[in-house]
């Protein structure tokens, strides 16, 4: 099969790989309909995160099962399915308690930005889609793999509610589904903090109401000017960097909360700033399998369409310059066609 391999930093190749097999009973084997570059992707891509050797990439996907292990029993071949990047049994106390991405079986999904996938533990890291989806929602029910159900986590530890005001932090795919989820939470105002006219105008169609430039202290007071001088009740941070956490924190009103789910890389939190500001901080890796069900429904029923955030479709073998295009700014997210 053809598989998307990095080497080194800004070394991303194509190349023939062994097809994945069954390697145990709860393993399932896909097909990959779609499959996508992540931001988190470019940590290795930028040489922030290392790469000691040669190795496959890609932790998105949705397609159709191709062959199941003998334990397996939720889902069958031939069936249109989504999963998490990270593999879960789905019947921990962890998994019970809606943290699938903190399972006591955990396992890392990767390179999946191939013809095929091996997925383990598929009994409780599938969903499958009811029927064959239509061909227009397939970006859209492919970001429920990660950035739609990263977001939906963002507004959800920074407990968007009705009527509430949350602000956005970050305009990549993440921030833009953050968008989307804090309105589908039921926020009266969703302020989403881009410099780029583009995203800008994509946070406006998801349910933004407002736009904020500024940037460090600035973007903080155009925040605090914007909520009479008292911060939001709830930040989505969807970077991950020192300047977006402190921006993210000190956005917030006392008492509000931040969600975090930017993979972080150098930040420091002040312990004190922390302790006399009275904000709530929850974040981590996004716990994506306990959202699809209802994600899936959402897409399917016309709800949402969070598949706008990809603005570049390649096929599987230009996955090169879907990661420089992402790299570079010129498109949000590369969507791969295998």
């Amino acid at each position: 099969m053809r598989a998307t391999v990095i080497h080194s930093p800004g070394d991303i190749r194509v190349e023939n790989a062994p097809e994945p097999e069954i390697t145990a009973p709860t393993d399932a084997v896909i097909r990959t309909v779609a499959t996508c570059v992540c931001g988190s992707d470019l940590w290795s891509y930028r040489g922030v995160l290392p790469v000691a050797e040669p190795q496959p990439i890609g932790h998105e996907y949705v397609g159709v099962v191709e062959e199941i292990g003998s334990d397996v029993s939720t889902v069958r071949s031939g069936q249109f399915v989504i999963g998490s990047f990270v593999a879960s049994d789905n019947s921990c106390p962890n998994c019970r308690a809606g943290y699938q991405t903190s399972c006591q079986h955990a396992q890392w999904v990767n390179g999946a930005q191939a013809e095929y996938v091996r997925v383990p533990l598929a009994d409780g890291t599938l969903v499958a889609v009811p029927e064959q989806p239509a061909e227009e929602l397939i970006p859209s029910l492919l970001t429920l793999s990660d950035v739609m159900g990263t977001g939906w986590y963002a507004a959800k530890a920074a407990e968007v509610r009705p009527g509430s005001t949350a602000v956005v932090v970050g305009d990549g795919a993440v921030g833009l589904s953050g968008v989307i989820a804090a309105k589908e939470l039921g926020a009266e105002r969703v302020i989403a903090m881009s410099r780029h006219e583009s995203r800008q105008k994509l946070a406006l169609e998801f349910g933004a109401t407002d736009i904020v430039t500024e940037r460090g202290e600035e973007g903080v007071a155009r925040i605090k000017e914007l909520t009479s001088g008292v911060g939001a009740d709830s930040v989505l941070e969807c970077v991950g960097t020192q300047e977006s956490m402190h921006q993210g924190l000190r956005s917030a009103r006392p008492g509000g909360n931040v969600g975090f789910v930017g993979f972080p890389h150098g930040t420091q939190i002040d312990d004190q700033e922390l302790f006399f500001s009275h904000v709530g901080l929850r974040g981590g890796p996004a716990p994506v399998r306990a959202y699809l069900p209802d994600l899936i429904d959402r897409v399917l029923n016309g709800r949402i369409n969070p598949g706008k955030v990809f603005d570049l479709t390649l096929p599987l073998d230009e996955a090169a310059e879907g990661y420089k295009a992402m790299d570079e700014r010129r498109a949000i997210k590369t969507l791969l066609r295998p």
